[in-house]
């Protein structure tokens, strides 16, 4: 017979293994850190210049950043700072490098949510919010998976649960019911309404005193910052629930929301949210919070078959918010939940696999243009950056074969470029916050 004390036993084993883990993958202070990008990579494939061109401009400027030489070597290599400060004095062709943001308006959310596990979520979290970096963008990423492989891939690990979206969410109960109390006894009608009272384990857990900033992680990519979360915030569904009964009147869906409406607008200019493969309390908070609804899936039939269900399920959720009684205080978001645009992603994919062609022409059939045109190739160096929590982005070419590792970083940037494109164009129909 098994009993949780088994359970917590082999947790922690496995809690020794992945401190191996990190040893193995991570800097000997078990602190993940960027590589430094080679001019060839930094020309031509970040800010897509021709090679002697750039090399020209930066020897004419010896102010700008030089980069280091490695010893036996001629190639010049550059952190990201370096390269964000040549992005941001320098100009090719009277261009800027800067990427494109609309002036007066924020961060522009996109979740990346679907049922099944193994679609690719994270996968495709990561290396956009990566790509998004080399891009130039400031990019904060929202881990609502208890599963925390986002979080475990940028470097965090050791979180606490107060620290994750169920802090927040905790944090948004306690001033909830405040609001709510306040108003009711500012009430002028015949009858007062009555308190809605939270227990001391709630209040006392120190929540309310948090700033935003407590939640906020840096990473070793020094334009991305993590909200992380952990494997114990795997309670938040029941915690949750425990916290409507309290108040069945807390609109919870909206509790991130609210807490990024809090952010100041120029804070970030994307915002990235990793979904558990369930609809829950977190994930409705998710995707309420978004502007864009990403769908990664597997080009298989029972992935279709899920993402088919998942949708649907979506659909009756989001109907059930709509008949919320309380109405959501004011932000960026209204009920009916609407999104800026939804896209379809396939994820794993090979060229030459007929099934996979014929499933990408089925999704195709169903879901119009709104299936992304740029799938994310399943190649030997996908599935390595995999295994080594990190993205293709930050494996160095050298490792490997320069064509294998093209061909990976070409599949990611063909599918981050129109993930891009997409945010920028609903970018355009948000309103300015100013």
């Amino acid at each position: 017979m098994y009993t949780h004390s088994d359970l917590a036993q082999l947790q922690a084993q496995s809690l020794k293994m992945q401190g191996w883990i990190r040893q193995q993958t991570y800097s000997p202070e078990l602190e993940k850190t960027l590589r430094r990008f080679s001019s060839w990579e930094v020309a031509e494939l970040i800010f897509r210049v021709n090679q002697s061109t750039l090399r020209g401009r930066l020897a004419a400027d010896p102010s700008l950043p030089q980069g280091l030489v490695e010893e036996e070597g001629r190639q010049r290599w550059y952190s990201l700072d370096e390269i964000n400060e040549i992005r941001r004095r320098l100009k090719v062709n009277r261009k800027s490098l800067m990427p494109p943001r609309p002036s007066g308006k924020r961060a522009i959310r996109a979740a990346i949510a679907n049922f099944k596990g193994g679609a690719g979520k994270s996968t495709v979290a990561l290396h956009f919010a990566h790509a998004a970096a080399l891009d130039g963008y400031r990019v904060l990423c929202v881990d609502f998976d208890p599963q925390a492989t986002l979080s475990h891939s940028m470097g965090l690990s050791d979180v606490a649960e107060e620290y994750t979206v169920w802090g927040i969410m905790a944090r948004d109960l306690i001033a909830e019911t405040e609001r709510m109390n306040t108003a009711a006894q500012g009430a002028e009608s015949g009858t007062a309404l009555p308190r809605r009272r939270l227990p001391p384990s709630v209040t006392g857990m120190g929540l309310a005193e948090l700033r935003n900033s407590d939640f906020i992680k840096s990473t070793s990519w020094s334009t991305i910052d993590v909200i992380p979360s952990c494997a114990n915030a795997a309670f938040v569904e029941f915690a949750s629930a425990q916290y409507r009964h309290l108040n069945p009147e807390w609109s919870f869906f909206a509790a991130v929301s609210r807490f990024l409406d809090s952010l100041p607008d120029d804070a970030y200019d994307m915002i990235i949210f990793d979904c558990p493969p369930a609809i829950g309390y977190q994930s409705m908070n998710a995707v309420f919070a978004a502007d864009v609804l990403y769908i990664p899936s597997g080009p298989g039939y029972w992935e279709y078959d899920s993402t088919t269900s998942f949708i649907g399920q979506l659909s009756e959720a989001l109907e059930d918010l709509s008949r919320f009684s309380n109405a959501v205080p004011a932000g960026t978001m209204r009920l009916p939940k609407a999104f800026c645009d939804i896209r379809f992603l396939l994820t794993r994919y090979e060229a030459s696999n007929d099934l996979h062609r014929a499933m990408r022409s089925a999704f195709g059939k169903v879901f119009g243009d709104r299936v992304a045109e740029h799938p994310i190739e399943m190649t030997r160096a996908v599935e390595q950056s995999g295994r080594f929590l990190s993205s293709i982005y930050e494996t160095d070419y050298r490792e490997m074969t320069r064509e294998t590792w093209r061909r990976a970083r070409a599949s990611f940037d063909g599918a981050y470029g129109e993930f891009r494109d997409n945010l920028l164009a609903a970018w355009d129909e948000l309103e300015a916050t100013e």
